[in-house]
């Protein structure tokens, strides 16, 4: 990482040059790097000018540039004057500064901080001292949202969905898009008003109709709670995680889940296999759930849906009343509950979603 006093002297050693008063700040730190009082008059404008995507913008006589290192925005370059010398100017000191922090990117590379810390790859110390020296706030509300997206769902031509994501209009400054590993992509967001559920379910949707509309339909996306603490983010991007494999279980039509909507099924997720396989034999004995016909599986569901309803079931399946009581009665003799009562209703209900989960792992262990 380049120490701000280099990055001051040459700044000065610009200004001394070009004869233009420059200035430079980083985000969350509004004109603690700026080198002339002048520029105090340039604060106003730097949270507007972060929030466009252009790299450069003009407003009252001063010039403002952004400066990257990788795909996140390090500082902001101020220029005091306008015409077309001072824009090359102002260009020159923005490429000098950009070409500087890509020289000392190996150390405190925010790309690769980030990484490591969703991995719990850092020491706390590392993490307080590093975050620092990235002018990255320890201190504020974040929630970390996975997008898995399988290769063969990448568009034939054009962007990478790494490269599209870190473009979604909605990214801040301050938000953090990476990859961990070859099919998910990490999305760090800074939550600077609203960190209601609805609001980041919203946001989650959002990025999902992002990527269809750009060629990849198939993705999902999940996301972990929101976290008060820097050191914390590891485990709203574990919880993103879990929700991603247990929406295969349980939620196979969402494409868009949430940590906290996972209910039972987060319990049942980290359950042991052979305490599984024990629960099924004792609840069913010779007879497991896997046996169930595609019509009396249907039937199960639906009569749930309907919370036990025998009436209203009926009238979704588009079949008589009696009938439905048949059904209800042969699985009440093949399983030994009768699902009309609420206790075994439930017993039943948690033993299909075991079977569901211990199916789930044998294939993904194959």
């Amino acid at each position: 990482m380049v120490s701000n006093q280099v990055l001051q002297s040459t700044i000065e050693g610009i200004k001394s040059i070009s004869g233009y008063e420059l200035g430079l700040a980083a985000p969350g730190e509004e004109g603690t790097l700026f080198t002339a009082p002048v520029f105090r008059e340039a604060w106003a404008y730097l949270d507007t000018f972060r929030a466009i995507r252009q790299t450069e913008a003009q407003k009252d006589g001063f010039l403002l540039f952004k400066i990257y290192a990788g795909s996140s925005m390090e500082y902001i370059l101020a220029l005091k004057g306008t015409g077309e010398k001072a824009t090359m100017v102002g260009r020159m000191a923005a490429f000098q500064i950009q070409t500087l922090m890509g020289s000392g990117r190996d150390t405190y590379d925010r790309d690769s901080f980030m990484k490591n810390l969703l991995l719990d790859n850092l020491l706390l110390v590392d993490i307080y001292e590093r975050a620092k020296k990235l002018h990255i706030r320890t201190t504020q509300p974040r929630v970390v949202l996975v997008a898995e997206i399988a290769h063969q769902n990448y568009p034939e031509q054009g962007t990478d969905p790494l490269t599209l994501l870190q473009n979604y209009p909605g990214i801040q400054p301050t938000d953090a898009v990476t990859a961990v590993d070859e099919d998910s992509i990490v999305i760090c967001l800074d939550l600077e008003n609203d960190t209601k559920p609805a609001a980041i379910a919203a946001e989650a949707q959002d990025i999902y109709s992002y990527l269809s509309a750009n060629g990849i339909p198939q993705a999902r996306i999940a996301s972990g709670s929101v976290v008060g603490e820097l050191k914390e983010l590891s485990r709203s991007y574990k919880e993103a995680r879990m929700a991603l494999d247990v929406s295969k279980i349980f939620f196979e039509d969402h494409r868009v889940i949430a940590y906290n909507q996972l209910g039972i099924g987060r319990l049942i997720y980290q359950l042991p296999i052979p305490l599984c396989r024990i629960f099924i034999r004792e609840v069913f004995q010779d007879h497991g759930p896997e046996e169930l016909d595609e019509e009396t599986l249907t039937t199960i569901d639906k009569f749930f849906e309907n919370n036990l309803n025998v009436s209203e079931t009926a009238r979704q399946l588009f079949i008589h009343r009696n009938t439905l009581v048949y059904r209800l009665d042969k699985l009440q003799k093949s399983s030994g509950l009768d699902i009309r009562n609420f206790d075994d209703a439930i017993t039943f209900r948690i033993a299909l979603m075991v079977t569901r989960y211990m199916q789930y792992m044998d294939t993904k262990n194959r």
